[in-house]
């Protein structure tokens, strides 16, 4: 028999409105005794089951994180017992043995006996901001779906303006929408509206435009759309300003200036750094353990002395979909040792490049915020002259390949061989 390591535990099944509770007591060195109930999840329910538990005197509870059920629990329970979250992964039962009582006498057992790696569960704090920095991604992502419908709208129109400017909804291209929404100008007029270098386009926007199908229904549609991407503009504004309250009413305004520090991360991104990891990252017993949880470091597959698939793994969503844009900002900098990283990358694989500045990204954040500095750039160690001399070699050597030679003259001139 194994012993024991948690002498008195709980498991609970969690569903959205009943759970099955075991409670598993007994010697370390002995035969547990367990007995289970059911208890529905309304507050007042989830108090019984909390004066039953502690007339049994457990002092650890765990359950499954299913969706959002296992968080009504949680309230109730935080104050007076150790929770532990486990991952339904890890505690799957086998198939056809199981019940809601085998599942809450299953997670109780392996509860007993250590076998459970607890998710992280972060404080109320932290919790509300993740809360803030989700539904701003969810605002961000519903604006994008709403951008993709004008276009949408735009080509059953036949109006091709998305094909002639890099980006529709800019100063020239919102100015030239507007115009098409009040009917009022041809297509010469319109393309008066380019700024910039989208003047040099003013032909083709001309023929993008010419002899368009735009009718009522299309500028209704557009209305109705352009409405909604006000309206999203104003909640966006609304969230920033309420995720930088809660954030200095929680004491986390420093972290979040180290954060910003950091190359490619600006204010939303920090934000979304410090809601997802939090301010201290003593919860993570290193920055390897850290880019696991997050999904940025290559999975472990190893059997028979063999090396299979290593994708990375699932992770945090959100932290890793921030750390990404974060990664594509630096790759579109014009100097640093991560952006010299990616490039070096990129012509092999542009996603493992972003992945790979990603986790980096992810390390300094974790050192920064364990050392309470900001992030300095790295600098570059000069060349010595062997390393110049040897550039140098290849270079020319690359260029004689091509069909260049080198003349040796004050203005090092490169011509093509047969043109001297």
């Amino acid at each position: 028999m194994i012993s024991a390591v948690i002498e008195r535990c709980v498991g609970i099944d969690v569903g959205k409105s009943s759970l099955s509770v075991c409670v598993m007591t007994g010697p370390a060195d002995g035969e547990a005794r367990y007995e289970i109930r059911q208890y529905e999840t309304t507050v007042g329910e989830l108090k019984k089951m909390l004066s039953w538990i502690e007339q049994e005197t457990c002092t650890h509870v765990v359950m499954e994180s299913t969706g959002s059920y296992w968080k009504p629990v949680y309230n109730i329970l935080e104050a007076s017992l150790k929770v532990y979250l486990a991952n339904p992964h890890e505690v799957k039962a086998r198939k056809g043995h199981k019940t809601d009582n085998r599942d809450s006498w299953w997670l109780a057992h392996l509860l007993r006996h250590a076998m459970i790696t607890p998710s992280f569960i972060p404080p109320r704090a932290q919790r509300e901001l993740r809360d803030l920095t989700r539904r701003r991604k969810k605002l961000t992502n519903m604006a994008s779906s709403e951008k993709n419908r004008v276009d949408k709208i735009l080509q059953d129109a036949n109006v091709k303006l998305s094909d002639v400017l890099s980006d529709l909804f800019g100063v020239s291209g919102q100015q030239m929408l507007e115009a098409l929404l009040e009917g009022k100008a041809d297509a010469a007029e319109i393309a008066q509206f380019a700024k910039g270098s989208a003047k040099k386009k003013v032909p083709q926007i001309i023929a993008s435009l010419d002899q368009h199908q735009m009718n009522s229904h299309h500028r209704r549609m557009l209305h109705f759309i352009f409405a909604h991407m006000r309206f999203l503009e104003e909640q966006l504004q609304e969230l920033d300003k309420e995720i930088l309250k809660h954030i200095e009413d929680s004491g986390y305004e420093p972290q979040l200036e180290l954060l910003q520090s950091l190359p490619g991360v600006a204010q939303a991104t920090a934000s979304v750094l410090l809601a997802e990891v939090g301010p201290n990252v003593d919860e993570f017993a290193s920055e390897k353990k850290l880019s696991s949880w997050a999904g940025l470091a290559p999975g472990n597959n190893r059997s028979a002395g063999r090396s299979k698939s290593s994708h990375i793994t699932q992770g945090n969503h959100a932290l890793k979909a921030a750390l990404t844009e974060s990664a594509w900002a630096v790759s579109r900098k014009k100097q640093g040792h991560l952006r010299d990283k990616f490039w070096r990358i990129a012509p092999k694989s542009r996603p493992k490049a972003i992945v790979a500045v990603a986790h980096d990204l992810l390390v300094l954040a974790y050192a920064v915020l364990k050392r309470g500095t900001a992030y300095e750039e790295k600098l570059g160690v000069p060349m010595s002259e062997e390393q110049k001399q040897k550039l140098i070699k290849h270079h020319v050597r690359r260029l004689g390949k091509l069909g260049f030679q080198l003349r040796p003259s004050p203005a090092r001139k490169c011509v093509k061989k047969g043109d001297a």
